[in-house]
């Protein structure tokens, strides 16, 4: 057997590539959309791809599954369970709990373990060239490295009302069915730490059944399915607006992309031209960079491992948007968006000059250093607003700060002041850098950024209150 795991780090996603050497053929089980690493993968192995797998309808990022197939002509192997609302809407091989998928000499055997969605499986593998016993399961969103698949999501981001209790409540025979494997089996999950498909994801890539049992939070209440349905439903992180989306685009016919695109480069007439239609600049350089210099109504979501969620969080579907990149990012920051299915690219401009030699002038953003902050914050006639999520801001924060989630700053302008001076700041400075750009497109003009955040205020001894 040939086995490579396959991770994503932008959006802690994994994807397995599994061969049987004997027979030169190969499965992979939940593909990015950038397919080629695949591909590359086949030939090296000189093997053909021939099953193409998913664990469920994922919400999280847009599936390559569908874009490998056109390329392979693999056969898609999908779930059959849930009920008619959770079908796929193309054509594929529907599978259900039991069925057995052969590769080779891998055997499959298909488990269906809802929860964190109704048509949920897991796909539990056997080598039959080496035993007859199984050795792996790909777990999805099902079991993370000590956490377990959330089952809110479909309310909370789809908009699928009272699904989030009957789902913990799946969730908890799903781990009981888990439970009954041998304790040798390994235990290869969707997802690693800093997905939003959890709340306390593990970094290692892989467990065992037995390590799960005496080391995940779930199976402590093996005999209280009350209290596992309560602390599953607690404290789940925001996921992410474009998660509704990806539900949409990963369940139905939709346009494929087998190749990462070649972005056009603008010059100061087509960028004048396109910001006049209203189609939104991303500034991708720093947040020095940025406050040092920046195009109006431009909005700074920095090229690093969470630009894809922000972009997910902040652009819609439909708009066209730029990107303000150096050529030699361009590629690697487009694979990050197709990933989310965010195509709508309309070309770049690899620096603000672009903007300026045309006359334009750029804005700087107002950052205060902890010095200044503390004075501002001693005469008690600011608005202070903690850009965290929930739960970070309930573990601690500063004392009269108001929390307003950065993800969501766009649909709560009114809670922000236009009349006191208002300072923003979350824990090390990328989310308050994204917020002061939007509140700056939003004609806020009395918005300081302290941008060292809940590290620098820590750090220098200050206190913190919870609740």
């Amino acid at each position: 057997m040939y086995f490579q795991h396959i991770y994503d780090p932008t959006l802690a996603q994994a994807s397995y590539f599994i061969g049987c050497q004997q027979a030169g053929v190969a499965a992979v089980i939940d593909p990015k959309r950038d397919v080629d690493v695949y591909l590359e993968m086949a030939q090296q192995q000189n093997m053909r791809i021939t099953h193409i797998l998913e664990t469920h309808i994922h919400a999280d990022f847009l599936a390559g599954s569908r874009e490998l197939a056109a390329l392979t002509g693999a056969e898609l192997y999908l779930s059959d369970e849930g009920g008619p609302d959770w079908q796929y809407a193309f054509p594929h091989h529907g599978v259900k709990d039991g069925d057995i998928i052969k590769v080779g000499k891998l055997r499959i055997e298909v488990m269906h373990t809802p929860g964190h969605t109704p048509e949920s499986i897991s796909f539990l593998l056997t080598d039959n060239a080496a035993t007859d016993v199984p050795v792996m399961l790909f777990t999805g969103d099902f079991v993370f490295v000590g956490d377990i698949g959330r089952p809110d999501l479909l309310e909370k981001a789809a908009g699928i009302s009272g699904t989030q209790e009957p789902g913990a409540r799946q969730m908890y025979q799903s781990i009981k069915k888990f439970a009954a494997l041998p304790d040798f089996v390994q235990v290869w999950p969707g997802h690693g730490a800093g997905s939003a498909c959890g709340k306390a994801l593990g970094a290692v890539p892989s467990t065992t059944v037995g390590y799960e049992k005496i080391s995940n939070w779930a199976f402590r209440y093996m005999n209280d399915e009350e209290g596992f349905v309560k602390y599953l439903l607690t404290d789940q992180p925001e996921p992410p607006k474009y998660f509704a989306m990806m539900k949409k685009l990963n369940k139905v016919d939709r346009p494929l992309l087998t190749a990462v695109p070649q972005l056009k480069e603008l010059d100061s007439t087509a960028l004048k031209a396109a910001l006049e239609k209203g189609y939104t600049l991303i500034d991708t350089r720093s947040k020095k960079d940025f406050a040092a210099g920046y195009i109006p109504g431009s909005i700074n979501i920095q090229h690093n491992d969470s630009f894809n969620t922000w972009a997910g969080w902040l652009l819609d579907y439909e708009t066209p948007f730029l990107l303000l990149a150096a050529p030699s990012q361009l590629e690697d920051l487009t694979r990050k968006l197709m990933r989310i299915g965010l195509d709508n690219i309309y070309g770049y401009i690899p620096s603000t000059a672009v903007w300026t030699a045309a006359g334009g002038t750029l804005d700087q953003a107002r950052v205060v250093p902890l010095e200044e902050f503390r004075e501002l914050y001693s005469n008690n006639n600011i608005q202070l607003v903690d850009l965290r999520g929930e739960v970070e801001y309930k573990s601690g924060h500063i004392k009269g700060a108001q929390n307003v989630f950065a993800g969501t700053l766009r649909q709560n302008l009114d809670k922000i002041s236009r009349d006191k001076t208002v300072v923003i700041h979350c824990q090390g400075g990328d989310r308050a850098t994204i917020a002061y750009s939007l509140l700056a497109k939003n004609g806020f003009k009395n918005v300081l950024n302290f941008s060292g955040g809940m590290n620098e205020w820590v750090k220098g001894g200050n206190p913190v209150v919870t609740s």
